[in-house]
């Protein structure tokens, strides 16, 4: 049964959502070699989305006033149609992961730290799409951004092991 893992539709994506989610916030993950074959694609999809409009940005004048009553002319930025339709069809199919609290970490801290709404979605188009469209225009091919290692068989049930990471 290639491409359905022995899987309901339903617990299929979830595992696909999972573990995408997870392969994007920590750059390597190790899974079975069939997951990780079916990972490729469904990350690849996500990440040329991402690629592809990261660098769609609205510039608009904002008029704000102090406390004394002055207006304040400021640039802000927005996102454009064209990436937050991506962004939304990417947090679609992904999970919204949060940044983990360290050990002796305060609250207030924490909160200072973390003030972004969803991190996996700013580390996806603020960090790991510009680095691929470099990598775009340098070698002139798209795609490519994972790979996968066989690390052989499990010693439970022989099942191939893999470890997939981005390039």
């Amino acid at each position: 049964m290639p491409g359905k893992l022995g899987r309901t539709t339903e617990q299929r994506l979830a595992i696909l959502r999972n573990q995408a989610s997870q392969l994007l916030w920590y750059g390597k993950i190790e899974t079975t070699a069939a997951r990780a074959k079916e990972l490729r694609s469904y990350v690849e999809k996500l990440i040329t989305k991402a690629v592809n409009t990261y660098d769609d940005v609205v510039e608009y004048q904002a008029v704000a006033k102090d406390k004394k009553g002055k207006e304040i002319k400021t640039t802000a930025y927005k996102d454009g149609p064209k990436k937050l339709a991506a962004r939304r069809a990417i947090m679609a199919k992904t999970y919204d992961l949060q940044e983990i609290k360290e050990f002796n970490e305060s609250k207030s801290a924490y909160k200072k730290r973390t003030a972004i709404q969803h991190p996996l979605m700013e580390k996806l188009f603020n960090e790991i799409a510009p680095k691929y469209a470099q990598r775009k225009e340098e070698l002139g091919q798209g795609g490519g951004y994972t790979r996968i290692y066989y690390l052989g068989e499990r010693r439970g049930d022989g099942a191939d092991k893999a470890i997939i990471e981005l390039v």
